[in-house]
């Protein structure tokens, strides 16, 4: 079993993943549009080249999302997607890439439980937490 988030967007899904697979090292596996499913004749002009369904692949883990019409489009709220990263400069590697044109809710810091954590809502509006564990031997 594996448990995989799947994001939804407001027509700017193929930019987010483009970011999140510079950011994290990962590869677009999949990148479909409206125009290229037989439903492409129903789906309105301006939204054939949204994104239908998307994949990222990191590792082991799977990123899935898509563009939503914006009637049906509602902002993402009561959850965020937190990212666990081994190396501290790494952790604030990836905290400064996502932030960018979004907003810090917490900075990278160093907290009890952790050598780096930091909250931030992206450019897209997906919230954010990047975490690096303290490590006890």
């Amino acid at each position: 079993m594996q448990l995989n988030p799947y994001l939804t967007f407001s027509g700017n899904c193929e930019a987010a993943f483009k970011l999140y697979e510079r950011c994290f090292g990962g590869k677009i596996v999949a990148m479909i549009r409206h125009d290229e499913t037989p439903m492409a004749d129903e789906t309105p002009t301006d939204w054939r080249d949204k994104i239908i369904h998307g994949r990222l692949v990191v590792g082991d883990q799977v990123l899935m999302g898509s563009d939503v019409p914006p009637e049906q489009y509602e902002p993402t709220k009561g959850f965020s997607v937190t990212l666990n990263v081994d190396d501290p400069s790494e952790a604030e590697r990836v905290f400064r890439a996502l932030s960018a044109d979004g907003t810090v809710r917490m900075p990278i810091q160093k907290t009890f439980w952790a050598l780096r954590f930091g909250m931030l809502t992206d450019a897209f509006g997906i919230p954010w937490m990047i975490n690096c564990e303290e490590r006890h031997v």
